[in-house]
């Protein structure tokens, strides 16, 4: 499967339904549909890039756009006490979608080491 041909780019084409809570030129942010917090987020990018270690340096501006929306997403999504930004990067670090994504977790108290 290629990166242009993941389940997340298909909900950027919108070929399966997803719960948007946010879209703008660069980026989406949906729920994901196997919370593991009562809030839980997924920003992507709508350029594919596989993983975090995949991006270069031309994608600068967009890696901090999508930090930027994971603010933004989590003050309208009402997690004023904090909350969790995760990205995992390949088989080992847990991801399981060929497509960039950030996690915002929320609405319970995170716990440390995650995993």
């Amino acid at each position: 499967m290629t990166s242009q041909d993941t389940i997340f780019s298909k909900i950027i084409r919108r070929e399966i339904p997803a719960d948007i809570v946010y879209e703008d030129d660069l980026a989406l942010a949906f729920k994901d549909v196997n919370p593991q917090a009562p809030i839980h987020i997924l920003v992507i990018p709508k350029q594919p890039i596989p993983k975090l270690a995949d991006a270069e340096s031309g994608d600068h501006a967009l890696m901090g756009h999508l930090l930027l929306t994971v603010k933004r997403v989590a003050e309208a999504a009402g997690l004023t006490n904090g909350y969790r930004v995760v990205i995992n990067n390949g088989n080992d670090g847990g991801q399981t979608v060929d497509h960039l994504h950030l996690h915002i977790l929320g609405g319970r108290h995170m716990k440390w080491p995650p995993g």
